[in-house]
């Protein structure tokens, strides 16, 4: 807490970050000033009178010296020269401080599945393990508790990473899609947000990515670090370190994982991150056994391709998470017989043009369309496909429920943001799980 002694102090942001920062920083500090900015203000009740709560004013943050940027802020459009360097969060400042071994995951899809994947690997070897950052708690609740022998895996959304100067211990990157343009300016600002977190890596580091990813592929070059760089492929090229032959993980030219193992995750991107996951436990030298045991007990995450159930002969999946084309048509190709489905959310300006190729292609019979990015595919693919323009998840799940085949298979996989229409796709997943099993 030494470096936030006489220092002036905003906290940029109140949600669950920000709360978190304050009681962190109140938890050493009881009587240091402090300025919390949020937008939303009037409903932030903190009694301290050591606390000015304001509404932001971007114009006054070149007045402090240190700015806790809660992950949700934009500075999109902005001239931050003034305070740029003076940014921080709570990912930079346990990076600059940390104790044990940090696993950091980002990516446009798939960072809370191999999170938790490889936190649960861990986890089963018998050592300390946190799951934190985007999917877990923030930092700073338990950044107390973690210690030398301590292993930290770290969910690192590219809002998190945008502005940090340290990076993890293994860094890994599974995959680059067109994503967020309301927060960035530029697509090239968002790869570039990303790939923050190996950037500043040692010779002792290690960077693992996919040069399957076509603009993952072209944007590491970004990255000029003396890591060990490992490239996890479904087919053996000459970068390979993982690779699947003869229906084997391949790991470091070890036949580590049988994919005819049972196990509960769908869908080829989900044998994607098995392998990143894997190429963990190799560098870890975690014990064979327990790890494929981990990893055939590992449950699908709520909203990612989840079963809700059969309900009068109609089979339905979950999948909230799906704020991306690519991440839809994932779920397509790893479900058998689907027969409805229900996408549409926030228009973020991304392309849609390929997906609704690939919806035209489909054999998808009913497509239900909720706004705004659901009404404008409608009326693509109106006179090929047969598809219902609706305006609620209400109506959606009704429609559902009347025109899909029995025996077939419903499946919720939006292609777009829930924002705007729900408060998160948590909220999204769970009220389209509501109304299937209410009568």
């Amino acid at each position: 807490m030494n470096n936030f002694k006489d220092k002036k102090i905003v906290i940029l942001g109140f949600g669950k970050e920000g709360l978190s920062t304050y009681e962190y920083i109140r938890k050493y500090e009881k009587e240091m000033p402090l300025v919390i900015m949020d937008n939303k203000y009037q409903d932030i009740k903190i009694e301290d009178k050591n606390v000015l709560v304001m509404d932001i004013n971007y114009d006054d943050l070149k007045d402090y010296d240190l700015i806790f940027k809660s992950p949700g802020i934009s500075f999109k459009g902005m001239d931050i020269s003034s305070f740029k360097d003076k940014i921080t969060s709570q990912l930079e400042y346990f990076l600059e401080n940390k104790k044990g071994y940090v696993v950091g995951i980002t990516g446009t899809k798939g960072k809370s599945t191999t999170s938790s994947l490889i936190y649960s690997i861990i986890n089963n070897q018998g050592y300390k393990t946190f799951l934190l950052g985007n999917i877990g708690n923030p930092i700073f609740d338990v950044m107390d508790d973690i210690d030398e022998e301590s292993y930290v895996v770290i969910e690192m959304s590219s809002h998190q990473l945008e502005y940090v100067t340290k990076s993890p211990d293994i860094a890994i990157i599974l995959n680059l899609f067109e994503e967020h343009l309301d927060h960035y300016d530029s697509l090239d600002a968002y790869y570039k947000a990303k790939l923050n977190i190996a950037k500043f890596q040692g010779k002792d580091d290690y960077f693992l990515y996919s040069s399957d990813n076509e603009d993952l592929k072209s944007y590491k070059n970004f990255i000029q670090t003396e890591s060990q760089k490992y490239d996890i492929t479904f087919e053996k090229k000459d970068s390979s370190y993982a690779y699947i032959l003869d229906n084997f993980i391949v790991v470091n030219d070890n036949k580590v994982f049988d994919l005819d193992n049972k196990i509960n995750l769908k869908g080829r991107h989900n044998v994607k991150d098995i392998m990143f996951a894997l190429t963990v436990a190799s560098i870890l030298n975690l014990e064979e056994d327990k790890t494929t045991k981990a990893i055939c007990e590992f449950k699908p995450l709520p909203h990612r391709m989840e079963l809700v159930g059969t309900f009068d002969g109609i089979t339905f999946y979950n999948d909230s998470i799906a704020t991306i084309p690519d991440a839809t048509i994932n779920a397509i190709n790893s479900l058998d017989n689907i027969d409805t489905l229900i996408l549409g959310g926030m228009d973020r300006k991304i392309s849609y043009e390929y997906f609704i190729d690939f919806l035209k292609d489909s054999n998808i019979n009913n497509f239900i369309c909720l706004p705004d990015t659901g009404h404008y595919i409608y009326e693509q693919i109106k006179d090929i496909k047969k598809a219902y323009k609706v305006d609620k998840m209400e109506e959606a799940v009704k429609i559902a429920k009347k025109v899909t085949k029995k025996g077939c298979v419903c499946l919720l996989s939006p292609a777009a943001s829930s924002y705007g229409f729900f408060k998160n796709f948590e909220e999204r997943g769970n009220k389209y799980k509501e109304l299937i099993e209410r009568k």
